[in-house]
C-alpha cells in the first residue's frame, strides 16, 4: 500500500487538502496528515483539522509521495520549512512522487525540484522562478512531479494522484462514485 505525506500549515486551502486526503483514503492509500506546527491546523477559511501527527514525528519516515496543499499563508509556511524542503529534495532524489497545488508549487520551486520542469500553480506563485516552465494547465505532470492550479482543479488533481499510485482502474472506480457530470 502506498504511503502519502500531507503536511498542513495554518492557512491551508481546505478544498485542496480535504478533498485530496478523502479521495486518497477512499482508494485505500495510506495518508499521514502532519501538522507543521502541532497536531492541528487551521484552514484559510477557519476550518480546524486534527492531524495524525506532527511533521517532526514523521518527516524521517519513508513515503511514496508528498502532497502539498495550497492556501495562504499555509503554502508560504511550507515553503519556509527547512525540514520539509529537505524531505522534498530527498524524495526527488529517490525518484518518489511529489505533488503540490495552488500556491504550494512555489515550495517545490524553492526546494529546487522544478528546475527545467513543466509546472502549474495559482497565477503568480511561480513567477519569481524563471527556470520553471509554467503551463497554466489545470493539472500538470512532468515525470514524477504533479502540480495543479487551484481549488477548482482539486478533484482532477486528486484523481491524477490516485492513478499514479493505485492505477487507472482504481481512479475510474473512485471517479464513477463521485457522480461528476
Amino acid at each position: 500500500m502506498s504511503q502519502v505525506l500531507v503536511p498542513l500549515a495554518d492557512g491551508f486551502e481546505e478544498i485542496e487538502a480535504i478533498s485530496v486526503i478523502d479521495l486518497l483514503r477512499r482508494s485505500q492509500i495510506e495518508v499521514t496528515v502532519a501538522g507543521v506546527s502541532g497536531r492541528s491546523a487551521m484552514g484559510a477559511h477557519q476550518i480546524a483539522v486534527q492531524t495524525d501527527a506532527t511533521l517532526d514525528e514523521v518527516v524521517e519516515r519513508p513515503f511514496d509521495m508528498v502532497v502539498l496543499p495550497g492556501g495562504m499563508p499555509g503554502a508560504q509556511t511550507l515553503r519556509e520549512n527547512g525540514q520539509l524542503a529537505h524531505k522534498i529534495k530527498a524524495m526527488n532524489d529517490e525518484g518518489k512522487w511529489i505533488a503540490a497545488i495552488c500556491a504550494a508549487p512555489m515550495a517545490l520551486a524553492a526546494a529546487g525540484v522544478l528546475v527545467g520542469r513543466r509546472a502549474t500553480s495559482y497565477p503568480g506563485f511561480l513567477d519569481e522562478f524563471e527556470d520553471v516552465r509554467q503551463t497554466g494547465a489545470p493539472v500538470e505532470r512532468d515525470d514524477r512531479i504533479i502540480t495543479a492550479r487551484g481549488p477548482g482543479a482539486a478533484m482532477d488533481f486528486a484523481l491524477t494522484l490516485i492513478e499514479v499510485l493505485a492505477g487507472k482502474e482504481t481512479r475510474d472506480t473512485i471517479e464513477a462514485g463521485l457522480q461528476r457530470p
